[in-house]
């Protein structure tokens, strides 16, 4: 028999990406903190910050498969969460305005026997940035549950000239690769 999928997560991006693989599954929110050690590498981070989420949940259900994951920004050496307010926010975009900054996801999909713990990168070009642009992006609430301050499944779109990697890294859950990795589980819906 399978053993239940749960999404550690709360993000709706990321149970619409799971949606697509039309595997039944169930959330259940992490209580893990989501903060960023800086001892590490920007990869290291997503990827044990998913560890964190995905560990939480896995000892309240120990015969599921749970999968979590976790997204920076990153521009510079600086690595950037969701902001914290208006302000925050602002800084983020002037900061990506005209830049090619990097956005990483890491995933952890984790059974009682078997734990698997990856991640992806994508590059962003934004288009230089008006303030008028930043001010109105901001006014629409958009950034503010976002890595970087922007999502690009949504309004954010409007600031990326282009992308190298893959979309759905950006998005929250590198849906091709996840999918690979949960056959491993004997979880795949084709």
């Amino acid at each position: 028999m399978t053993q239940p999928l749960i999404l550690a997560s709360q993000s709706p991006r990321r149970k619409e990406l799971l949606d697509l693989l039309q595997i039944p599954y169930s959330i259940v929110v992490s209580k893990a903190e989501e903060k960023l050690n800086r001892n590490f590498s920007p990869a290291e981070n997503v990827k044990w910050l998913a560890e964190q989420k995905v560990r939480v949940v896995a000892e309240q259900y120990p015969d599921a498969v749970v999968l979590g994951a976790d997204t920076i920004v990153c521009y510079d050496g600086v690595c950037l969460g969701k902001p914290k307010d208006a302000d925050e926010a602002e800084r983020m975009l002037r900061m990506l305005s005209g830049q090619t900054h990097s956005v990483l996801t890491g995933v952890c999909i984790k059974s009682n026997s078997r734990c698997e713990t990856f991640f992806e990168e994508t590059e962003v070009t934004f288009w230089p940035l008006e303030d008028k642009e930043i001010s109105a992006y901001i006014a629409t609430g958009e950034p503010f549950d976002k890595a970087g301050s922007y999502g690009i499944q949504g309004k954010g779109a409007l600031f990326v000239r282009h992308i190298k990697g893959d979309y759905y890294t950006v998005v929250g859950l590198p849906i091709s690769k996840t999918m690979r990795v949960l056959k491993k589980f004997a979880l795949h819906s084709f």
